[in-house]
């Protein structure tokens, strides 16, 4: 059920980009994993940081998911957008809490240039945000 909840949540940010919705949907102690940041990013002021530069930047509008996996704790969902040209595959993993919050989510990216044009382009709106 939380799960469910969560991830319904988590569906409204990515389709409409609600950044102002992050608060309900983060957990105070949340993680992200990135695809181009080595140590993880703990809590939630950092994590909807992140998540508010990935849905400016890899939530375009041809952001799609094409596969979602679910269970009582955990959703995993595989996703393909392009970004100046090139195409971005990857795969959200995502872990809810008992109240359907995100407490932790990993991204894997592919192929190669895929990963650099997310580090370039989450550099350039996390540096434009300090």
């Amino acid at each position: 059920m939380a799960t469910s909840q969560g991830l319904a949540l988590w569906h409204q940010f990515v389709e409409e980009r609600n950044t102002a919705g992050l608060d309900q949907l983060i957990a105070d102690d949340a993680v992200l994993h990135s695809p181009v940041v080595w140590t993880p990013q703990k809590g939630k002021m950092i994590v909807s940081l992140y998540l508010t530069a990935a849905a400016t930047i890899i939530a375009t509008p041809h952001f799609k998911y094409v596969r979602e996996i679910t269970n009582s704790e955990h959703a995993i969902l595989e996703f393909v957008t392009e970004i100046d040209g090139i195409t971005v595959e990857g795969v959200d993993m995502l872990t809810f809490d008992d109240e359907g919050k995100l407490k932790d989510i990993k991204v894997m990216i592919r192929p190669l240039k895929a990963i650099q044009i997310v580090h370039q382009k989450m550099g350039e709106f996390l540096g434009s945000k300090s």
